[in-house]
């Protein structure tokens, strides 16, 4: 329960309104100011609440409002200026109502009634430049809300603002009902212009002429790509091509390591990646992200190759020699096409000074490519991150297992355990406490982190840390989002956590990745599909991105297209074991049991990759010969990792699962009776997940408890309702379906199986792939149905499309 003297710090819309005119007509005409003034606060107090705002306060003749979203403020913003337009039309110049609007979304903070912050003090210094009957906006709220509304925008010249440190872009929303002349003064001073958004009053022999010339125009254009010249012909793909690389982008490529100790091979990649992140939050320079450059050697021999592959212009090469607490650091900056080397410097320093290097080495670059930097940029390259050498080399250590390829709880764990130590060393690491949340919140979601209470709480009080240490971190603002995302399932929330972090993270993949992420979760497939595209952009060779985007085409059952998707990643990382379960999988799901096994049967998982492990079970299981994967469950179970946590009893579960389709019948039930005494104990601490939840059902299920197998279906189901995540709910209507079929409840399970068949979701024994016909015909968890003629219709079906 919150109490007036408490701060609640939240992301939010805030809106300034004013009466233009007010004062002038006050000194004028009180008793008229007067009346304007009460019908303007009546018509505005009707609007708020249509667009959920929340009247704040009102000081005289403005408001102060405050919304969930950027784009239900600038709705509500033109909604205000559409209704007083309507009312002025009538009325004579002194009886106008006229407010001017100012837009911004940013941090803001709720104290005694009130609102404090940068949000509340940059919308109202935007306010006055709107003009009146006018809406000015930040950038911030432009850019999410610029494909939303109906209507274009006036870029305003940088504009410095009253207490405001940088210049700020600036936009007013051109509204369609202004005069034309006064449109077109805008449009005039518009930085950007879109051709049809402009004045459409063109006499129409005007138009009639443009048609004739754009006639004529295609005709030579015609003629000139149709004609006989083979030179020019093979010459225009390659000026396309270049055209579409932009001079003004970089790829940072592993740097390499010269030290006599290997092990210091994390402090290379770490100086590698934050020059590269320094290099990243400039605006005006595309940069490639690390996840596409590290698969690349640290100095090639095919540079124009690989500058094309990750369409850029430039490659910035390095090595990294560390010795005790010196440091030396040689970097050259390389013209990709022509090979020419444009600098190239050298670096010795102490630990205590490497930041210095970062910093220096991105303001270089930034002036060979004559890429404009912004102040407020210019103090986030040369930000010091910490004073403590001991905690920054913590926080290499964690970042460089957070870089690997492979999403394991390994990896997880080694990220988290030199987090933990670079904040405990300095608890003012703002970086070091992002990338801690940041990490819990993807174990939290992936379950490669034990999904505890304890784990949520941690993952939201490291970003609240972050975030008050410097407010304006893009990595705090994202992990804040990835928190909102993973551990509450507040979808609107992190989109606007993960729009906002986009001003401060301009070449970032992530954020593009992680709202393709939420609107896959939404059920929103085209969305989620639109926002991968342009992550792959930014991240051409990212594996992780690609393997994702594969694994989407698997849950709409689009199996061409995900396999095409595999193939990139094998390109990229070649014989990478996931990827080879992942077609293995698709193979299954398709029915194809002989090439399924041909691509699982040279590989050799270890026992903490539990998803290949119960891939090549579950392979075993669709065959009906379980007698390898018998003795190589076993095998793992004798010597269970504690790190694996719920894992060693899911695994067990497949023991039980292999050996009743062995016959073994008694070997099961002893397994599955271990394996829900092993489960059991988590569920406590981790109430909500569904995974370990679905282990129980079908643990429960195994042994022929058919309440308690049911009574954890429908837990499961409440956990995570097919109308909150899309993509894992209906994996749940699975086990409901799977628990069904067995214990003796064909009318459900048929009534299940005929919902998930027509719905996209991730399924999750094994590797995951949503049920198919196909899987339907060879699971024998679902032998007690096969005599059903509605489910034998099922069955025969072909996979959807």
């Amino acid at each position: 329960m919150s109490t007036d003297t408490e701060e609640i710090r939240k992301l939010a819309a805030i809106m300034f309104t004013d009466m233009a005119g007010y004062s002038a007509l006050s000194q004028r005409d009180d008793k008229l100011a007067l009346q304007l003034l009460e019908e303007h606060r009546r018509l505005l107090r009707e609007i708020f609440p249509r667009f959920h705002g929340t009247e704040i306060k009102t000081i005289g003749d403005a408001f102060l409002v405050e919304f969930q979203s950027a784009l239900e403020a600038a709705q509500c913003a033109i909604a205000i200026q559409r209704t007083l337009a309507h009312r002025n039309t009538d009325a004579p110049p002194d009886r106008r109502i006229e407010v001017k609007i100012g837009i911004h979304i940013g941090d803001v903070v709720h104290r005694s009634g009130d609102v404090y912050g940068d949000g509340v003090n940059i919308a109202s210094r935007i306010e006055p430049l709107a003009g009146a009957g006018g809406i000015c906006v930040s950038m911030d709220v432009e850019r999410q809300i610029r494909n939303a509304v109906e209507t274009h925008f006036e870029k305003l010249a940088p504009t410095e603002l009253k207490n405001i440190s940088v210049p700020m872009d600036l936009f007013r929303i051109v509204l369609p009902w202004e005069a034309p002349a006064r449109a077109g003064k805008l449009e005039s001073r518009s930085s950007k212009s879109v051709i049809g958004e402009k004045d459409r009053s063109f006499p129409i022999r005007t138009l009639a002429l443009i048609g004739i010339l754009v006639v004529i125009a295609i005709a030579l254009g015609w003629w000139w790509t149709t004609r006989p010249n083979k030179h020019v012909a093979s010459a225009a793909p390659q000026a396309s091509q270049s055209q579409s690389i932009p001079e003004k982008s970089i790829a940072v490529l592993p740097f390499e390591n010269l030290s006599s100790d290997k092990e210091n091979a994390y402090f290379a990649d770490g100086i590698q990646d934050e020059i590269l992140t320094r290099l990243a939050k400039i605006a005006d320079l595309k940069v490639i992200s690390r996840t596409s450059t590290q698969h690349y050697k640290s100095a090639p021999d095919n540079l124009p190759e690989i500058a094309k592959q990750l369409g850029v212009a430039h490659i910035l090469e390095g090595s990294v020699q560390k010795s005790g607490d010196a440091v030396r650091v040689n970097v050259q900056l390389i013209k990709a096409a022509t090979d020419a080397h444009l600098w190239a410097d050298t670096f010795d320093r102490k630990l205590t000074d490497i930041f210095s290097v970062e910093s220096e080495v991105a303001k270089a670059i930034a002036d060979q490519l004559r890429v404009h930097i912004t102040g407020q940029e210019e103090q986030v390259i040369a930000a010091k991150p910490t004073d403590n050498p001991e905690a920054y080399d913590a926080y290499l250590r964690g970042l460089a297992y957070s870089l690997r390829t492979t999403n394991t709880p390994a990896n997880a764990l080694g990220t988290q355990k030199y987090l933990k130590e670079a904040v405990r060393l300095d608890p003012k690491f703002a970086l070091a406490w992002a990338l801690l949340s940041y990490t819990d919140a993807i174990g939290y979601i992936t379950l490669n982190l034990q999904p505890t209470v304890a784990l949520r709480e941690e993952t939201q009080q490291a970003a609240e840390t972050a975030l008050t240490l410097q407010p304006n971190l893009g990595e705090a603002v994202l992990a804040k989002g990835q928190y909102y995302y993973s551990c509450l399932k507040d979808y609107d929330t992190a989109v606007r956590y993960f729009e906002q972090a986009h001003q401060f993270l301009p070449n970032s993949s992530r954020i593009p990745e992680s709202l393709a992420y939420v609107a896959r979760r939404r059920g929103q497939w085209d969305q989620s599909e639109s926002y991968f595209n342009e992550a792959e952009r930014l991240d051409p060779r990212n594996v992780n991105l690609l393997t994702q985007r594969a694994l989407s085409y698997i849950d709409l059952r689009r199996f061409p297209e995900a396999l095409r998707k595999l193939d990139q990643v094998l390109n990229i990382t070649p014989d990478d074991m996931d990827t080879l379960m992942t077609k293995a999988v698709i193979a299954q799901a398709e029915g194809d049991l002989p090439r399924a096994s041909a691509i699982l049967a040279p590989l050799h998982p270890p026992a903490d990759d539990t998803t290949a492990v119960e891939t090549q079970a579950y392979q075993a299981i669709l065959q009906r010969r379980p007698a390898a994967a018998i003795s190589r469950l076993k095998e793992i179970l004798a010597k269970p990792d504690p790190a694996l946590g719920f894992y060693n009893g899911e695994i067990r579960f497949f023991l039980g699962w292999a050996q009743e389709v062995g016959g073994e019948h008694a070997a099961a039930q002893e397994s599955w009776r271990q394996a829900r005494s092993e489960l059991e104990p988590f569920l406590k601490e981790q109430p909500e997940n569904w995974a370990l939840i679905g282990d129980l059902a079908l643990t429960s299920m195994g042994l022929g408890d058919k309440t308690a197998a049911f009574a954890f279906v429908e837990k499961a189901l409440a956990a995570v309702p097919i109308e909150k995540d899309a993509l894992v709910g209906p994996f749940l209507i699975e086990i409901l379906a799977r628990v069904a079929a067995q214990m003796g409840e064909p009318d459900r399970a048929i009534a299940a199986l005929q919902k998930l068949l027509s719905v996209p979701y991730a399924g999750s024994l094994g590797l995951g792939t949503p049920l198919t016909p196909a899987l339907l015909r060879l699971d024998p968890m679902f032998d007690p149905l096969r005599n059903d003629p509605r489910f034998q219709k099922l069955a025969a079906e072909q996979t959807a499309k």
